[in-house]
């Protein structure tokens, strides 16, 4: 049974964290081989899940130190039926996998959680495409049905919530949304932007989230940015609005970098973790709504470190 589907603990906090990136972190700290960043395939040997955990558990800590909350996603943002199929899974070993990830989470929480420190396990469901570049644009419906399969599965796991990151376009995300509805799952929808603030669809984060919650009669719990720079979009994000109110979380990434020229980088930019947590703070300020904080490409635990120093310990 799930333990916090039917509240979660992140919507009365002051300051929640989540994770970082991992699949750079895996990759460049680890030297791991993630083929298409498909994390879910380490699940297949136990020095892969052994690396999982050592990652999982460096976040759960700085959570419990801090007396915050943290929301972990699982390994599963490639965990999708066109990816399995291309990394050679058929239905039965991807659900497999699927469920592996939310145990392995389970696991986490039994070993780290605090009464102060609750670990939510959410989820995680990437694109169907590429998750830098739109791609071929499927319909909401086309979506919905696409995306059930990890969403029906987790609502059969104790997975809290289910969380769709790197949405490049609005009706993916509204698929997504619908699915979750139809599986009784609570969902966040976070999209990605590029150096001008936009998604890669063209279409402003504004409009995106409009179009959304539109759609959806409001249905997504909050949504989020994640794998861009602060700077990439926070002058998009209008203090007060009714949109901006919307949005409960930031995984940003700590290198100013575009998502072209990531595609093409061989070596990790790390950025300035002390800078991120810094900025962060000040996004906090100009909208308090956004609560959950953590990172995306080229994120570690040190990034999360110095970001809950700067924010959920000033909360405190």
């Amino acid at each position: 049974m799930a333990k916090y589907r039917s509240q979660l603990p992140q919507l009365d906090a002051e300051a929640f964290l989540t994770d970082g990136g991992l699949e750079t972190t895996l990759i460049f700290d680890d030297g791991l081989e993630l083929p298409d960043f498909a994390a879910f395939t380490l699940f297949e040997n136990q020095a892969g899940r052994d690396a999982m955990d050592r990652y999982f558990g460096a976040y759960a800590r700085i959570a419990a130190r801090d007396g915050v909350g943290i929301v972990l996603e699982t390994a599963t943002w490639r965990a999708s039926p066109d990816w399995g199929t291309h990394l050679g899974y058929d239905a039965d070993k991807l659900a497999e996998a699927n469920r592996a990830a939310v145990e392995q989470l389970v696991g986490v929480r039994q070993r780290h959680e605090t009464p102060s420190s609750p670990i939510v396990i959410s989820g995680n469901i990437g694109p169907r495409g590429d998750g830098y570049q739109v791609g071929e644009v499927m319909s909401a419906e086309e979506a919905a049905d696409y995306h059930s399969f990890q969403t029906n599965l987790f609502a059969s796991t104790e997975a809290d919530l289910v969380t769709a990151l790197t949405m490049t376009y609005p009706a993916e995300a509204i698929g997504v949304a619908d699915a979750a509805r139809a599986a009784g799952m609570p969902v966040v929808l976070s999209f990605t932007v590029e150096t001008d603030g936009s998604l890669p669809s063209g279409q402003s984060l504004q409009e995106a989230i409009d179009a959304v919650d539109t759609a959806t009669d409001n249905y997504p719990t909050y949504y989020m940015v994640n794998c861009a720079h602060p700077d990439h979009f926070a002058d998009v994000l209008t203090t007060g609005a009714a949109w901006t109110r919307r949005i409960g979380g930031v995984r940003a990434n700590a290198s100013r970098k575009s998502h072209a020229e990531l595609d093409e980088a061989t070596e990790l930019d790390a950025g300035d973790p002390a800078e991120l947590g810094a900025q962060y703070r000040a996004l906090r300020e100009a909208l308090p709504n956004v609560v959950v904080l953590g990172g995306c490409c080229g994120t570690s635990h040190v990034h999360i470190d110095a970001i809950s120093r700067a924010n959920a310990v000033s909360a405190r």
